[in-house]
C-alpha cells in the first residue's frame, strides 16, 4: 500500500509540477519577479521531485535495484543530469525524517521529526501522547486540543537558544520573489489534516465558517465504515479515467499568487496546497520531547 500511495503521489506531483511550471498565468510577470541568481538567469523553475523508498544499489545481487526495475527514470537522469550513488538515508530511516531532511537541508535533531514517522510526548503529569511527524509545516506538536497538551512546534528548532518553527522551504523563493507550489504530498508542505478545531488546517487556512471548513465539519461527524464491512473492489490505480481526470484537474489549475497552489475539488482527495509563511515565534509552553 505504501508503495503504491508513493507512485501515486509522484505521478500527481509531476502533473502538478508540469502544470505549474507550463502555465502561461502570470508567467511573464513571475519570471521577471523571480531572480534565483543562476548563471545568466537561465533557471527559470525549480521543480524537486521527491520518490519514496527507491534505491540504486542492490539489496540481492540477483535481483535488479528499484531503479533498475524503472530503466526510463534511471536513463532519464543519466542522460540529463548528474547521478549520485553514494548518498546515505538518515537515521532513524522513515519517510516522514527522509523527506524533512531533503527540504530542510538538516539531520531531524534539527528540523524537530528525530523519531519519525510518529512519536510521543511527555505530559507534565509523566504520561505520553502520540503525536505525527505529517502534520503541516507550522503546526503544533498537539494541534486538536484545546488548549494544546503541547503548544511547542511540531517542526521543532532550537538552534537560537530557543525552541522556534525550522525555516521552511519555501522561504528563500519566497524572499526571491518566486512563487512556490506543492503538490502530490511531499511531508509538511501540503495539509495533513482536516482539522477544524483552533488549531486545525482547515480553520487556519480557510478560516471559520468558510466553504472548506464547513464541508470538514459534515465529513468529520459523516459515519465511518465499519471496519468489517464488505467493500466494491476499488479502480485498478493505473485505470487511465482515474489518471485522466487527475492529469485534467491539474492542467486545469491555475497558480493564485506567490506561495498558493490552488487543487479543483476533483483532485483534492489526491492532493492540496496552500499559502504559508515562516514562522518563529516560540511557544509560551514547553514540554519534554521523548
Amino acid at each position: 500500500m505504501n508503495i503504491l500511495r508513493s507512485i501515486f503521489r509522484f505521478i500527481l506531483g509531476s502533473l502538478a509540477a508540469a502544470a505549474v511550471a507550463g502555465s502561461p498565468f502570470r508567467a511573464a510577470e513571475s519570471e521577471a519577479a523571480c531572480q534565483l541568481n543562476s548563471l545568466g538567469n537561465q533557471i527559470k523553475h525549480v521543480i524537486f521531485i521527491i520518490f519514496d523508498n527507491v534505491h540504486f544499489r542492490r539489496d540481492n545481487p540477483n535481483v535488479p535495484s528499484d531503479l533498475e526495475q524503472m530503466p526510463n527514470l534511471l536513463n532519464f537522469i543519466r542522460n540529463n543530469g548528474t547521478l549520485m550513488t553514494n548518498d546515505h538515508t538518515i537515521l532513524i530511516s522513515h519517510t516522514a525524517g527522509g523527506i524533512l531532511t531533503n527540504l530542510t537541508g538538516v539531520y531531524p535533531d534539527r528540523h524537530g521529526q528525530a523519531v519519525a514517522n510518529s512519536y510521543r510526548y511527555f505530559l507534565p503529569n509523566g504520561s505520553t501522547l502520540s503525536s505525527s511527524s505529517f502534520k503541516y509545516w507550522t503546526d503544533l506538536v498537539d494541534d486538536t486540543g484545546t488548549p494544546p497538551a503541547d503548544a511547542l512546534p511540531n517542526m521543532v528548532n532550537g538552534d537560537s537558544g530557543s525552541p522556534k518553527t525550522m525555516p521552511a522551504p519555501w522561504v528563500p523563493y519566497t524572499r526571491a520573489g518566486c512563487d512556490f507550489g506543492s503538490a502530490g504530498g511531499p511531508a509538511n508542505i501540503v495539509l495533513e489534516n482536516t482539522g477544524t478545531g483552533p488549531n486545525g488546517d482547515m480553520t487556519k487556512v480557510f478560516g471559520v465558517n468558510s466553504a472548506e471548513w464547513n464541508e470538514a465539519v459534515a465529513s468529520n461527524a459523516a459515519p465511518r465504515t465499519p471496519r468489517h464491512a464488505t467493500l466494491h473492489k476499488p479502480t485498478s490505480l493505473a485505470s487511465p479515467s482515474i489518471v485522466g481526470r487527475a492529469a485534467a484537474s491539474a492542467l486545469a489549475t491555475p497558480m493564485l499568487g506567490p506561495t498558493s497552489c490552488l487543487m479543483s475539488r476533483a483532485a483534492t482527495a489526491a492532493f492540496s496546497g496552500s499559502s504559508a509563511r515562516n514562522t518563529s515565534t516560540p511557544p509560551s509552553t514547553a514540554a519534554a520531547r521523548e
